[in-house]
């Protein structure tokens, strides 16, 4: 299959939380130049009628009978040391797949959703990487980044460094502000088509879909 790296193209992970719902990481699957599958998703993946390029994982968390039937898609690692998003990950490193997108990694389990999304905040070194839910877009930064946005779109701002942060056209302004707990951060607004947020440590942004309206 022709893999499309243009600045469109992008690879789309199916990881093994909550199988999507919403239009929008279903519109992320449906528009993926490749499609890799978690193991432990292949199910509910076929079931929603997505036939992916690959499938990826340690072999744990798929059934004898997909094992086999699907064994000519299947790239199994034995690697205990990372789990299988992150296998994935790897693979389209090797593969030179440079822009990701990540579904269905939440839910299920808290432990794993909130491992999976800190994870962004390693891969973001290596490749552009976004994840998709039901209910927004997680993206990690690491310099002052502009983000296109809506009047009223909900944003909340995680930095993991302890690194201060500027925030340009939120509701509730961020002027060198640390963030040294999770919801200091959390449920501020955009004013307006952009907002901007200058910091210089690991930051992850996370934009609803919803915008909030009075």
């Amino acid at each position: 299959m022709m893999i499309d790296k243009s600045k469109n193209g992008y690879t789309v992970i199916i990881a093994n939380g909550e199988f999507p719902v919403h239009k929008h990481p279903k519109e992320c699957i449906k528009n993926a130049s490749y499609t890799i599958c978690l193991d432990g998703a292949l199910k509910a993946t076929l079931k929603n009628n997505i036939n992916p390029n690959i499938v990826i994982g340690d072999g744990d968390s798929i059934s004898e009978m997909l094992k086999e039937e699907y064994a000519h898609l299947l790239h199994l690692f034995t690697d205990q040391d990372t789990n299988d998003l992150t296998k994935a990950i790897n693979y389209c490193i090797n593969k030179g797949f440079n822009k990701i997108k990540i579904v269905a990694a939440t839910g299920k389990r808290e432990d794993h959703t909130l491992g999976n999304i800190s994870l962004l905040l390693e891969y973001m070194h290596k490749v552009e990487v976004e994840m998709i839910t039901d209910y927004g877009i997680f993206t990690p930064i690491v310099s002052t980044t502009k983000f296109k946005s809506a009047i009223g779109q909900q944003v909340s701002i995680f930095n993991i460094d302890n690194s201060p942060i500027t925030s340009h056209n939120l509701k509730y302004p961020l002027k060198n502000l640390v963030l040294d707990n999770l919801w200091k951060g959390t449920l501020n607004e955009s004013m307006g088509g952009y907002f901007t947020i200058e910091t210089k440590g690991r930051t992850l942004v996370y934009r609803t879909f919803e915008v909030k309206t009075k």
